[in-house]
């Protein structure tokens, strides 16, 4: 595997691998990858994920080389494509981790690049890393991820988390999924089509209240502003599930709230003492999956 640039590309046999790789990185710095340099390509803004990334290649020995906005940043602005600057900064690093905002870009990365394409999120697409890190964090939350019941909440529409997230648990046992959002913001077909290929149960669900204490996951995404045409258009949805600590109250006593964040109003701040909040265990669990990640490209 040369390149990561969507979750339907990854076997149980690789996830278990890469999870290994991670269970042996917890906690550790090496120099596993001295001499190798990573170059982040971010043409969206980024904060958790670019750091996660840089952090995990420099706990690895590693350099790294990087431009945020590289829309504005760079040769994009004089009217370079994607594959010509990937064509060129494929000779200054051993990888490349690339965000962008169309759907697809990772993929016409990988097929003019020299060196491993790691999809860090395009467009409303996918973003494959994350979905991995969601899935370590449900193993080593809950102890395992066969037989899980999941609620996927808010923007499934335009959230490239949930839809990675769909296509990895697809490749589990018993996995039952409720995606709850507003009509307007329904998971896409082709992630219904994929599950139903698979056999995994799942509803489409406007209230929420029934479900909750049934799920032994809960998560959580915001109504991405962005992705909105208009301020009219997010405003009708902004604020549409709050997760409160009365609500948390209603759930499972070994159940965990997770969010691939940045939050903005979506779970209430009284929210963070529960021990089954764990959005900010998941964003460090990131460093450790993308650190396996990278050893398992670069050695």
């Amino acid at each position: 595997m040369n390149h990561i640039v969507k979750s339907q590309q990854f076997d149980k046999r690789f996830i278990n691998k890469i999870f290994s790789i991670a269970d042996g990185l917890e906690k550790k710095t090496e120099n596993s990858l001295r001499g190798k340099i990573m170059a982040s390509l971010f043409y969206e803004p980024s904060t958790r994920t670019r750091f996660s990334f840089e952090s995990a290649m420099l706990r690895l020995g590693g350099s790294v080389i990087t431009t945020d906005n590289a829309d504005k940043f760079s040769s994009a602005v004089k009217g370079e494509t994607l594959e010509d600057s990937v064509r060129v900064i494929s000779n200054y690093a051993d990888v490349i981790v690339l965000r962008h905002y169309e759907n697809g870009a990772s993929e016409r990365a990988a097929r003019v690049s020299r060196v491993p394409i790691i999809n860090a999120g395009d467009g409303t697409g996918q973003h494959p890393t994350q979905a991995l890190l969601d899935l370590y964090t449900i193993k080593k939350e809950l102890g395992r991820i066969d037989g899980i019941s999941i609620a996927m909440v808010g923007d499934l529409k335009h959230g490239r988390t949930i839809r990675s997230l769909a296509y990895l648990l697809g490749k589990f046992q018993n996995i039952t999924i409720f995606f709850v959002s507003p009509k307007a913001l329904r998971v896409g077909e082709d992630i219904k089509a994929y599950l139903n290929k698979h056999g995994i149960p799942y509803q489409e669900i406007e209230d929420w209240e029934s479900i909750i204490p049934k799920v032994d996951v809960l998560y959580q995404t915001r109504i991405q502003k962005e992705r909105f045409k208009s301020e009219k258009d997010y405003k009708k949805f902004k604020g549409c599930y709050r997760i409160d600590a009365e609500l948390v109250a209603r759930m499972k006593a070994k159940s965990i709230i997770m969010h691939p964040l940045p939050r903005v109003d979506e779970i209430l701040l009284e929210v963070d003492k529960s021990p089954k909040a764990v959005y900010f265990k998941q964003a460090k669990y990131g460093v450790t999956i993308r650190m396996a990640l990278l050893k398992y490209l670069l050695t």
